[in-house]
């Protein structure tokens, strides 16, 4: 009795391992570097990729690996809401593919906005070179987290979580600089995925969505440029 309950043991244990083993061993599909991927039915597809292909390692060269495209201060006079977004990339910097991370300066004029949006493909660590930024997310429960930051300061954004950022200075600008765990992590505004989509949602839906009437809609849209 006691050698068949240690076998049974034995026969136990050892499946448990190899689950184990297979579960440690197998690799979960990589995070998506683009919105979506179309299948090709066609004979002879394209060659398409989740990513940018890479030179010769051989090629590479410091230059590759730094982008000063940071340093120059963007433009939020051209932005309905008072901010600019310069973002690393491949373009700026070739060295950053494969690297599943990004670098953002964040211009906020003075009472300037960065709308309540989310980036579908990452996290996002913001730290405040300049100025009195008022930043928040809101989880998948509606609780809000929302924290005053001054100069010097950091904070983190969940990924996929809907944030904003608000320039409380009604004098200067807010100077933020965020770093992303994506190579491409996508930003997508609340307002204008609801009211500038293309083509529009229907009216019925906004309306139903946010309680408001059609007068409403058409009004917002308007404001948006929609």
């Amino acid at each position: 009795m006691k050698i068949a309950v240690s076998s049974t043991c034995s026969l136990f244990l050892t499946r448990t391992l190899f689950l184990i083993f297979l579960i440690a061993s197998a690799k979960p599909d990589p995070d998506p570097l683009q919105d979506y991927c179309v299948a090709d039915i066609s004979s002879t597809p394209p060659f398409f990729i989740n990513g940018s292909p890479c030179i010769d390692p051989k090629l590479a060269i410091s230059a590759h690996f730094v982008t000063s495209g940071l340093s120059k201060p963007g433009n939020t006079a051209d932005n309905p809401f008072g901010f600019n977004v310069t973002l690393t990339s491949i373009r700026n910097m070739p060295g950053v593919n494969t690297q599943g991370l990004a670098m953002a300066r964040v211009d906020i004029a003075p009472l300037g906005l960065v709308p309540l949006h989310w980036h579908p493909r990452a996290s996002e660590v913001a730290i405040v070179i300049q100025g009195n930024v008022l930043v928040g997310f809101v989880d998948t429960s509606n609780r809000l987290f929302m924290q005053q930051l001054r100069t010097g300061d950091s904070f983190v954004f969940p990924k996929a979580m809907m944030h904003f950022l608000f320039n409380l200075d009604s004098l200067n600008v807010a100077l933020v600089i965020s770093g992303l765990n994506s190579q491409n992590p996508g930003a997508e505004l609340v307002a204008l995925a609801s009211f500038s989509s293309n083509p529009a949602l229907p009216v019925e839906v906004l309306q139903r969505s946010f309680r408001i009437n059609e007068q409403d809609v058409l009004r917002i849209r308007k404001n948006l440029g929609g």
